[in-house]
């Protein structure tokens, strides 16, 4: 079982962190879980290259969990407005997508007590 945990401020979506195995096939070879890889590596290069934020990210291969969080989402850290506008907007649209896809989970079939779920928590950035 993978959790998504998502962290919001006032709101504004800046970060989330992810843990488990979804179970969808074999450690090492789920296509599932190389998909929320893929995704949470796009979304740090997209807030570092594309819109010139900061990402602190932090990845924990013994705990299967990788954290993502980006000051940039909140004004208190960012200035301008589109940075933090886009930002924020990945993190929102990531949340989005994956709460689609629970909506639609008899797409998926799991192994043993495999799959994902979503959650948001909200808390301070420290």
């Amino acid at each position: 079982m993978t959790t998504i945990t998502f962290f919001r401020q006032d709101g504004i979506f800046y970060g989330f962190e992810e843990k488990g195995h979804v179970g969808f096939g074999e450690a090492g070879s789920d296509p599932f879980c190389a998909m929320l890889s893929s995704l949470t590596m796009y979304i740090v290069d997209a807030i570092e290259d594309v819109y010139h934020g900061k990402a602190d990210y932090e990845v924990d291969e013994a705990a299967t969990a990788i954290r993502v969080r980006s000051p940039s989402a909140l004004p208190a850290f960012e200035s301008d407005e589109r940075v933090r506008f886009a930002v924020s907007g990945l993190f929102l649209t990531y949340y989005t997508m994956l709460e689609d896809m629970l909506l639609h989970d008899d797409l998926y079939e799991y192994t043993g007590e495999g799959g994902f779920k979503v959650r948001v928590e909200d808390r301070e950035y420290l």
